[in-house]
């Protein structure tokens, strides 16, 4: 079990951004000038060029979502134990918004977050890993909140305001949602993995339901096991497979 080291007492300080490419880009240059401290959040209003997993972009429309990154110094986390800092972070980012969209919320594997069958937000963890190990996390966090409609071209978005007819402060929910993240990562680092991955289990997209995949060219049709502690999705479709992130893709009808 990790002992604990630096980890976040409370989430400071606060950078907002009234505009900018990428908080994720402008928290590894903070890093890389010395200017960023474990804990940082780094929010933004307007992301002109918004990163998404694989080379992905992620888009939103001014002050209607929550775009922000958190530098995160590991220790004594390892770099074999990389899926336990991105568990946290999802378990943190689903029981965030259920708080304000009920019990629907879900970690679709391996880093978006999922209302019902619909896309709510998404994580993005980049990582400075060294000769003396793994450095600094910056975990890039984007959610819908206050949009009220979408570009065609998104598959099946959807927000907060959608589900629940409300506007929503973003300030106060990135305030809200740092504290949530700081109360796990935390727990992480003092108590251990154990806990934080049985709660995200029990928060799994599809979990135990079929889905359908995609390998390739291939496409069929498994049902959802669980993840394994090393953060490879485990499916079974007559045998049982595991899959590391990259290996395979999620097939989601409109």
């Amino acid at each position: 079990m990790p002992q604990p080291s630096s980890h976040i007492n409370s989430i400071g300080p606060f950078i907002e951004l009234h505009s900018t490419d990428s908080t994720n880009n402008y928290a590894l240059t903070q890093i890389h000038e010395g200017l960023a401290r474990h804990g940082t959040v780094y929010f933004a209003r307007e992301q002109t060029a918004g990163k998404g997993q694989r080379g992905k972009t992620w888009s939103a429309a001014k002050d209607s979502s929550l775009l922000l990154s958190i530098v995160v110094n590991p220790k004594p986390l390892t770099v074999a134990q990389q899926f336990w800092l991105s568990a946290c972070t999802a378990l943190s980012v689903c029981v965030f918004f259920n708080n304000y969209a009920g019990a629907a919320g879900r970690i679709k594997w391996p880093n978006d977050l999922y209302w019902q069958d619909r896309k709510a937000g998404g994580i993005l963890i980049e990582n400075i890993i060294g000769q003396a190990g793994w450095q600094w996390a910056v975990i890039g966090i984007g959610i819908n909140i206050n949009q009220d409609s979408f570009p065609e071209a998104l598959l099946n978005p959807v927000s907060l305001k959608q589900i629940t007819g409300r506007w929503y402060n973003l300030k106060d929910l990135v305030n809200e949602l740092g504290m949530v993240f700081n109360n796990n990562f935390n727990r992480l680092i003092t108590i251990g993995f154990e806990d934080i991955y049985a709660s995200y289990l029990s928060l799994l997209y599809k979990k135990n339901e079929l889905a359908r995949l995609k390998i390739g060219s291939r496409s069929f049709d498994a049902h959802i096991k669980s993840v394994s502690p090393a953060g490879k999705l485990i499916v079974e479709h007559g045998i049982e497979e595991e899959f590391a992130f990259g290996e395979i893709e999620w097939l989601i009808a409109k």
